[in-house]
């Protein structure tokens, strides 16, 4: 018997496979995933056998079966080579199989595929536009940069072709292939036009699609396709001004799928084209007008539309119009549509900030929303909104959502009603009323910056320490009174008063209200007590009902360390300014000289010995604080809690203070500084400068090795003697001195003596000595439009040396980010002031100045600097170094 008839007789003897419908059956028969996993097991069995004994009769089946077993979830990847196998059959029943089987079971990243190469170029060539049609549909989905190159010219051939059908499919090949191989994108571009006008509206949308990937991709190709843009505008037209066409009508709209593409492409034509956006103006009000808005169809067509408005250069009209469409998708039940409107608000509210305003009251409302998604939006935009005119009203709305909000938006919330209070507070009572209000309702939400900043605020109104330290007490002594009418039951916190709702705890008693409390009262007490207030009718508070409150907050389990710090510095500044309860004073600081914390026993026996034998000096050094300065404040980056995902507008001015991703560059301004670590130490509060004071910004690089530093000064020489110099006036030390850059290092080699400088006060006025007529502005920095002028001053006094340092822009645009950072050898001590912005006008219209004090320690020694300054022009950074070599010799004779 020959093989071939062995082979025909095991065949006879195998039962037929089950059919496609019966495997469904059977599989939705069973009961349990272990029965499925069986059944699915066994059948897979029987189809290897099948494949490995090469059954042709039965294969379009089995891999039909394979297929939907694969999409069930199982593995199924040995049915590829037998799809490759139905792609090549001369039928059209298999080789329908065999291309899905090749566009489920492989992409680009199986080498199988590159063998189905031929086929599907035969197949492109076949005289049935259908068989025609399974390839191309499967070159567009699996579609490698290989096959990209192999397969383009039978792709724009069929592009070229008459037939709708195919021609629709080839394009987006196409399509498929611009995104994989960009550079093949010149073979289709004359083909382009033909399909905008071609009647079928699947060619037209394909064409538009590929016109749109061409625009993405090649800035050439963008500039090439706007002159399509009146053929553009004539399709949309033709769409909004036809009458009822039943083969393109998806609920009463004319084809909307070709609307929105074509709105999609004129948004990136037009993008800041004057003329492409004038062409477009009228078109885009036509169908902001005339879409039907009853059906989502028709909103998804407004939307489109909106976008183009705001991403084009249209007029004014235009974009109020398109707005006002957004502020009706505010009103839809839908929440996806409420939800869309709210967040192209937010990135339009810069655009037109009063088309916007006109629905603030929509959006306030949207902060009721139930959905947490459309909560975010709605308070985002509602901080971008707030300005000088209403600010007292969003923030009234925003508290009101502060008090009902979750704990993830409190945060977020208030601190950013702080910042907008800050910029926009009508009067500082307003402004301290609202802040109290936020510390009640976030609780301990509120960040620690905020704190920070309302205790700043306070301390510099001094008209309202009365009225603020009033206020505070009887917010706090309420707070408390909430918090003691909890119970423990069943070890759960209940409120004892009935018919109240549960709440935490922690939300009832406030560390932030108790901390800024406790430091008001300890240095406004004697204000509280004698009940000074105007326009008010003060409370009655007696110095031992002061120390009752306070008491209470340090002795809370709740209260935390820094609370309880707050609050026993209040206890220890109220014993010179209550003059009854010193005794209660020293009873209620005792206990805390053995506390495990080591800053509360520390400052508690520093107290009671200096109550003991140093009673004399307690006065002066438990006196009130003065005002702080706010402009001496460097100002660090705060952290707002946000909770978004999202780009947020930047409402508080980009930081000029040095990160610490930017330490090494301030240490090594020549590009040394080997094995040098140094971290950028910004302060919030006026501090010493630290050892290594790296000026810009008011940073500083804290010291922690000489050799890191020599890289500062690149190539001077350090180890030469200096020679000896004319006699210079001894300087008195200055009143807030900072610690030398260079500390540690040798001498620098100074330049040529000058004649010593007289300091002559002939009227007897301003120490200020204003050197520069004896000493002309000097130019230390010039190049690519940038010019940098130094001039000085002197302070008699101090014997410090003002450097004013004004920046001027030659170019016809502005620079923008720009930092100068300095540094001097170690007889000099450097501070460098915030400057003016960041910001350089163009066309020299302007100038950015700064101002950079120097103090001279070592008598005779001659002023260098090095320098490292960055900016960016015209969407380039730029990044320069050098040294000032042309500064007077004479600055400290």
């Amino acid at each position: 018997m020959s093989v071939l008839q062995a082979i025909e007789e095991k065949l006879s003897k195998m039962p037929a496979p089950i059919r496609l419908k019966d495997l469904i059956r059977n599989i939705r028969a069973v009961r349990t995933a272990a029965d499925e996993r069986a059944l699915v097991q066994k059948e897979l069995a029987l189809i290897r056998d099948m494949f490995r004994d090469e059954d042709n009769t039965y294969r379009c089946r089995n891999v039909a079966k394979v297929l939907y077993i694969h999409m069930l979830g199982y593995p199924a990847h040995f049915g590829q080579l037998e799809c490759l196998k139905l792609i090549a059959s001369p039928r059209y029943a298999d080789k329908r199989i065999g291309y899905l089987g090749a566009m489920l079971l492989l992409d680009e990243r199986h080498d199988v595929h590159l063998l189905m190469t031929n086929s599907m170029k035969n197949d492109m060539g076949h005289n049935t536009q259908y068989i025609v049609g399974l390839s191309l549909s499967c070159l567009g989905s699996i579609c490698s940069p290989e096959m990209s190159r192999d397969l383009a010219g039978e792709v724009e051939k069929m592009v070229k072709t008459s037939n709708a059908y195919i021609k629709k499919k080839a394009v987006l090949c196409a399509v498929r292939i611009v995104r994989k191989v960009p550079e093949l994108m010149e073979m289709f571009i004359p083909s382009v036009r033909a399909l905008l006008n071609d009647k079928n509206h699947g060619v037209q949308l394909t064409g538009v699609v590929l016109i749109t990937e061409m625009c993405e991709k090649s800035r050439d190709t963008l500039i090439h396709f706007k002159k399509l843009v009146p053929n553009l505008v004539r399709i949309l037209k033709n769409l909004i001004m036809s009458g009822y066409s039943p083969e393109h009508d998806v609920s009463g709209v004319s084809d909307p799928f070709l609307q929105v593409k074509i709105l999609r492409l004129l948004r990136i034509l037009g993008r800041g084209d004057a003329d492409c956006s004038e062409a477009m103006n009228d078109i885009l009000a036509q169908v902001a007008t005339n879409t039907e808005t009853s059906k989502n169809v028709g909103n998804a067509i407004l939307y489109e539309t909106v976008l183009t408005i705001m991403d084009i250069k249209s007029e004014s009209g235009l974009r109020v119009l398109a707005i006002n469409i957004l502020g009706r998708f505010l009103l839809n039940t839908d929440k996806n549509i409420r939800y869309v409107a709210l967040n192209t608000l937010l990135k339009t509210v810069l655009a037109d900030m009063n088309a916007v305003q006109r629905h603030r009251s929509t959006i306030v409302d949207c902060l009721k929303d139930p959905d947490i998604s459309i909560q975010k939006r709605a308070v985002e935009l509602c901080f971008a909104l707030i300005n000088s005119s209403n600010i007292r009203t969003m923030v009234k709305e925003l508290i009101f959502f502060l008090d009902r909000a979750d704990p993830e938006f409190k945060s977020y919330t208030s601190s950013n009603i702080f910042l907008a209070c800050e910029k926009y507070a009508p009067n500082k009572r307003w402004h301290i009323d609202t802040m109290m209000r936020v510390l009640s309702a976030a609780g301990n939400n509120v960040p620690d910056e905020s704190v920070a900043s309302l205790i700043q605020m306070i301390s510099e109104t001094s008209s309202l320490h009365a009225y603020t330290v009033q206020q505070l007490y009887k917010a706090c002594k309420e707070d408390i009174s909430q918090s003691e009418q909890y119970k423990v039951v069943d070890g759960l916190q209940h409120w004892s008063c009935p018919g109240v709702s549960l709440k935490p705890y922690r939300e009832i008693h406030r560390q932030p209200l108790a901390q800024v409390s406790a430091w008001c009262i300890g240095e406004y007490g004697d204000l509280l007590v004698a009940g000074v207030v105007d326009e008010e009718e003060p409370i009655q508070a007696s110095e031992d009902d002061v120390l009752d409150l306070l008491e209470s907050i340090i002795q809370a389990t709740s209260s935390t360390q820094i609370t309880k710090e707050y609050t026993l510095l209040a206890i220890l500044k109220l014993s010179v300014r209550f003059s009854e309860t010193k005794e209660r004073i020293q009873k209620i600081v005792k206990p805390y000289t053995q506390s495990l914390d080591m800053e509360l026993q520390q400052r508690s026996v520093e107290f009671m010995s200096l109550t003991k034998s140093y009673s004399h000096i307690a006065g002066p050094l438990l006196e009130r604080m003065p005002p702080i300065d706010r402009e001496k404040r460097d100002e660090q980056p705060q952290n707002n809690g946000d909770i978004f995902d999202d780009e947020q507008p930047d409402r508080t001015g980009p930081s000029l203070a040095p990160t610490n991703d930017e330490g090494s560059s301030l240490v090594d301004l020549l590009g040394g500084g080997g094995g040098f670590s140094s971290p950028i130490i910004t302060n919030s509060v006026p501090q010493q400068p630290i050892k290594g004071d790296l000026g810009g910004g008011g940073g500083g690089v804290a010291n922690t090795g000489g050799d890191g530093l020599l890289d500062l000064l690149g190539n001077l020489d350090l180890s030469a003697p200096a020679p000896p110099l004319a006699p210079a006036p001894t300087m008195q030390p200055a009143p807030n001195p900072v610690i030398n850059l260079m500390d540690g290092l040798g001498s620098l080699q100074p330049a040529a003596p000058t004649p010593a400088m007289g300091q002559n006060d002939l009227l007897g006025g301003s120490p200020v000595n204003n050197i520069g007529g004896s000493l002309p502005t000097v130019t230390g920095v010039e190049g690519r439009g940038l010019k940098i002028d130094f001039s000085f001053e002197k302070d008699s006094k101090s014997g410090a040396v003002n450097i004013t340092l004004q920046a001027y822009n030659g170019t016809s645009s502005p620079f923008t980010g720009f930092l100068f950072q300095a540094a001097v050898p170690k007889t000099f001590e450097l501070q460098m002031l915030s400057p003016s912005g960041d910001v350089v006008p163009p066309n020299n219209s302007g100038t950015l100045t700064q101002t950079i004090k120097v103090v001279n320690r070592t008598p005779g020694a001659v002023l260098r600097m090095k320098y490292k300054l960055s900016y960016v022009a015209e969407g380039s950074l730029i990044n320069d170094t050098g040294e000032v070599n042309n500064l007077p010799g004479n600055l400290f004779t």
